[in-house]
């Protein structure tokens, strides 16, 4: 799908396309329990533990259905008390299930998250073999994508296996044959990787089939060689890629298209909880408004009210806001 950004004062900012119109969003990727330990120390130390669901692709999907657009997660869960806990939390969040098989050949990943009270909290994933892991082109083949106009991937599940990576490619293929927007963002995952190389060469190969890219600048640097923001943007252009909004953490992000580009300041925080999912939250405010038909600097700028209000929190997505808690938070100016 082309999408026409155009210049925000050519749009009524009172002007909205209504829900009925927006086409459904498809997510791709693998969900994981989430056990958030309750108090600071090593993880094999913490006694008491809060359950959750978490994972990159998750958090968007829960960001954008409570922004009002339809959701649509694909993925494989196992049958077992971790998948039905996911079940019921994509039912609860309005993320659709249509695209989830549910298995009894594999168990479902979870991951283990430490707390601390500075920088980012200690992670470990037990995912290996994992029923998402197994997902296949096959899979992929037999979705029903009818009245889907959205994509939007990742670079952490193409490095869980190579037939998640084959997947991923087979519904990025069957997307642009179907014309929908697809976006990528890299999110990488460098200890999911065999080598740095191969990440790089993979994850820019996915993104020049994308629409629109969201690469972090630390990200961007590694994979593209680039040192600025506008230079990765750039070498994105240079593959084919239409869209590129590079996040710049505290300073903003930048966005590019059409020849034309620019920069859109962060959304002032009063204090940092908690910073795992502000990309998640980025990525769900940007899509959420590309799908509403808003340009990429707007686009860009609600990306970073979102990924502020989701850092005051802890959690990968409980700080998610509904369209209204987002307009609230943008007329205060401050979160």
């Amino acid at each position: 799908m082309k999408m026409e950004f155009v210049d925000e004062a050519e749009l009524n900012p009172e002007e909205e396309m209504p829900e009925e119109e927006r086409g459904k969003i498809v997510l791709v990727g693998e969900p994981m329990g989430l056990f958030i330990a309750e108090e600071t120390g090593e993880l094999e130390d913490v006694e008491h533990f809060s359950a959750a669901v978490a994972g990159a692709e998750y958090n968007v999907a829960v960001g954008l259905s409570r922004l009002g657009h339809t959701a649509l997660y694909c993925t494989r869960l196992g049958n077992d008390p971790m998948g039905k806990r996911i079940l019921k939390s994509m039912a609860s969040n309005g993320v659709s299930d249509d695209l989830v098989t549910v298995t009894d050949d594999a168990v479902t990943g979870f991951m283990l998250k430490g707390k601390t009270d500075v920088g980012d909290p200690k992670i470990a994933y037990f995912r290996r073999g994992s029923a998402a892991s197994q997902l296949s082109t096959h899979d992929i083949d037999k979705l029903d994508l009818c009245g889907c106009d959205f994509l939007h991937v990742t670079g952490i599940f193409p490095a869980v296996s190579k037939s998640a990576l084959e997947a991923v490619k087979r519904l990025m293929a069957r997307a642009k044959a179907l014309d929908m927007f697809v976006s990528f963002d890299p999110n990488l995952r460098p200890q999911l990787w065999r080598d740095e190389k191969e990440m790089v060469r993979t994850l820019n190969s996915l993104a020049q089939d994308a629409d629109l890219v969201l690469p972090g600048l630390g990200e961007g640097k590694i994979l593209t060689k680039r040192d600025t923001a506008a230079g990765i943007a750039e070498y994105y252009h240079e593959r084919g890629v239409d869209s590129v909004i590079v996040k710049l953490g505290a300073d903003g992000a930048y966005w590019s298209t059409g020849g034309e580009h620019g920069t859109v300041p962060a959304f002032p925080v009063k204090k940092i909880v908690d910073t795992v999912g502000a990309g998640d939250g980025f990525a769900a405010g940007v899509i959420s408004a590309v799908a509403e038909g808003l340009s990429l600097s707007e686009a860009a700028a609600r990306g970073t009210v979102i990924g502020s209000i989701q850092i005051t929190h802890q959690g990968d997505n409980e700080g998610l806001p509904t369209k209204e808690e987002l307009e609230a938070v943008i007329q205060v100016g401050i979160v």
